[in-house]
């Protein structure tokens, strides 16, 4: 079973427990949590299995779109991808920044920045992949994680980017031990560039938080070239 799914049995579990401690203050008849426990268990068994799980992701998602807060650090994780990636030479040709723009866009996970890596899984698939591509998309993937560093002294987000690079670093032979001494160099790697290109970073987050369009984001980023000063 999906963690989206047992997530949301946890809330039901809690939901169940709450009610009955405060169901007789209120006059609660025990039948309305426990149809609103079977609905919930229902709806992660449907989800899990149908779904993918996609149904809880978008849902337990979309709460927590509720706060600003959670808003704020996506929008600051993808930044960094979408920066890195375009100091790196890698079209960036979309994002979106939350599960729902993820799913009308067919796209997995929560949210995320859209490149053009036909290239990328083209060599993956012959097995001959450059160690300047390995490295450039290995970097872009660390991106988002280093930029919740910078901004938050943590990262809540980035497990399916280290899934990622984990995978494409496992299909070459590397140990689980060498992948992870791997993300931690090219998230530093990442974290370089966004220190150097500061002011570009902080443009592009505005940009985002806006909404703007792919292009519009490029041209706030060309606005900010990078400059002696613009080092954090």
């Amino acid at each position: 079973m999906s963690q989206t799914a047992l997530n949301l049995i946890a809330i039901s579990v809690f939901l169940m427990t709450l009610s009955s401690l405060l169901g007789p203050l209120f006059h609660l008849s025990p039948t309305v949590p426990a149809l609103a426990t079977f609905t919930i268990l229902g709806i992660a068994t449907v989800d899990t299995l149908g779904w993918q799980g996609k149904g809880g992701t978008i849902f337990l998602d979309w709460i927590a779109g509720f706060s600003p807060a959670h808003r704020e650090r996506i929008i600051h994780h993808e930044a960094g991808h979408f920066l890195v990636a375009y100091l790196l030479d890698i079209p960036v040709i979309g994002y979106t920044l939350s599960a729902w723009e993820a799913w009308k866009q067919k796209q997995p996970g929560q949210g995320g920045v859209s490149f053009d890596d036909q290239e990328l899984a083209s060599q993956l698939e012959r097995g001959t992949i450059s160690t300047q591509m390995l490295d450039r998309y290995c970097t872009v993937w660390m991106a988002g994680i280093a930029a919740e560093t910078l901004v938050y002294k943590n990262a809540e987000g980035g497990a399916d980017d280290k899934s990622k690079l984990a995978g494409v670093l496992g299909s070459m032979g590397c140990s689980a031990s060498v992948c992870e001494q791997k993300q931690r160099f090219f998230a530093l790697q990442a974290k370089t560039l966004l220190q150097e290109n500061w002011l570009a970073y902080q443009a592009l987050v505005n940009a985002m938080r806006q909404r703007a369009s792919v292009a519009e984001c490029i041209a706030a980023l060309k606005l900010k070239k990078k400059l002696p000063e613009d080092a954090k």
